[in-house]
């Protein structure tokens, strides 16, 4: 362990003794800075110091052959420097190397995670490859910053996306570094999402008219994927969610109740759709196999997973691009309500778990109770045209009303 006096020419021209693999020569003027010399030719800076707990450590500081003396000998003093105020150099560079990608910490730890509890995770797997990972992916976690996440979401605004999708992405990837700081994953002390706040949901109330219900109809009549257009028709029949009609089996099906059986609803817990005689007969006409799914593909034998093709297809041909597929359910409760149905049994038919959520068709009903008051006041009105009319005639002289 030969001490020396560190310059530029030693550096150059230092080698290693013959017989053996390396010598470590160590520099007079600075504590604990060294270069390492081997038998093959190549020299490596280092700094040893002392850790908190009092154990020598040693760190690479680089080869000599990329760095100058001086660049090394600044590196080994900030190395001492971050040893005496207790931080560990060689802890934080295996913190470093140990900090992995967006995308390889949504690969191994997130969605595998993930699939074991959250019936959803399909939904987060296509939010994280369509608008996330594309943008964030190849960053390591501990490089994404707060500004990073926004620009990403004012992209999404650009591009038309609605508040509610970017509020997803949003609040998705509040929850992937709120999971890496509770699993202590490298790079994740610190949550990027902090101080950006969801924007307003905006609610979304398209409901169908009579006349758009048979534009509707009429398309889902002409598709060429009846499998689809018939499921499809269920929801519009039914106000059931697009999983809990695609997923449909025929054991499912009650049909002296009249009821389809959803054996996992989004609330958690088993709920059954009402079936009225137009999704009886719909269903009745469905040609019978061996599949247990109501609308298995024939090409895969599998239900539909989106439904969004055959879909959109048939709203373009019904001149209703604006109508998303959720909407049949919106108009299915409108249809209801307008009939004057309490929103105590829409809440019911549409499997709601909260009254709040059914509130939101609150304003239909309040329409309807105007229109029956209105009538009400339609019929009074007739009651005293008949009266006053009645009350000319008997005012009359007895010859005029003879005349």
């Amino acid at each position: 362990m030969p001490k020396i006096e560190m310059t530029r020419r030693f550096v150059a021209a230092s080698g290693c003794p013959l017989g053996r693999p390396k010598i470590d020569y160590f520099d007079v003027a600075n504590r604990g800075f060294m270069l390492e010399v081997r038998a093959s030719g190549g020299k490596t800076f280092y700094q040893r110091y002392t850790d908190a707990r009092g154990r020598e450590r040693q760190y690479k500081i680089g080869p000599a052959d990329v760095l100058t003396l001086d660049q090394a000998r600044r590196k080994a003093r900030l190395v001492l420097a971050q040893a005496l105020v207790g931080e560990d150099p060689q802890e934080q560079r295996r913190e470093l190397r140990e900090t992995p990608t967006l995308k390889e910490f949504v690969r191994d730890r997130y969605l595998p995670h993930v699939k074991s509890y959250k019936r959803s995770w399909c939904t987060d797997e296509t939010m994280l490859r369509v608008h996330i990972l594309p943008s964030l992916g190849a960053r390591p976690v501990d490089q994404i910053k707060t500004e990073d996440i926004s620009t990403l979401l004012q992209t999404m605004q650009q591009k038309g996306y609605a508040s509610g999708t970017t509020n997803r992405a949003l609040v998705l990837l509040r929850y992937i570094y709120n999971l890496g700081r509770k699993w202590r994953v490298a790079g994740m002390k610190e949550n990027p999402t902090l101080g950006l706040s969801t924007a307003p949901d905006v609610q979304r109330d398209r409901f169908l008219t009579p006349e758009e219900t048979q534009r509707l109809i009429s398309s889902i009549e002409n598709d060429e994927n009846q499998v689809a257009a018939r499921a499809i028709l269920l929801l519009l029949l039914t106000g059931g969610r697009r999983n809990e009609i695609t997923q449909a089996k025929w054991e499912y099906v009650n049909w002296e109740r009249r009821t389809l059986l959803v054996p996992l609803s989004k609330s958690g817990k088993p709920r059954h759709i009402a079936l009225n005689a137009q999704a009886l007969a719909l269903l009745r006409a469905i040609p019978r196999t061996d599949n247990p799914y109501i609308f298995a593909s024939p090409l895969n034998g599998r239900p539909s997973p989106s439904l969004f093709f055959p879909w959109d297809r048939i709203r373009k041909r019904a001149g209703l691009r604006d109508v998303r597929l959720h909407d049949l359910r919106h108009s299915y409760a409108s249809f209801l309500v307008n009939q004057g149905i309490s929103l105590y049994v829409v809440q019911g038919l549409l499997g709601h778990a909260h009254a709040r959520t059914t509130q939101r068709y609150a304003h239909l009903a309040h329409e309807t109770l105007l229109d029956a008051a209105e009538r009400v006041g339609d019929v009074i009105d007739n009651a005293n045209a008949r009266i006053s009319g009645a009350a000319e005639d008997d005012s009359r002289p007895v010859g005029e009303a003879l005349t």
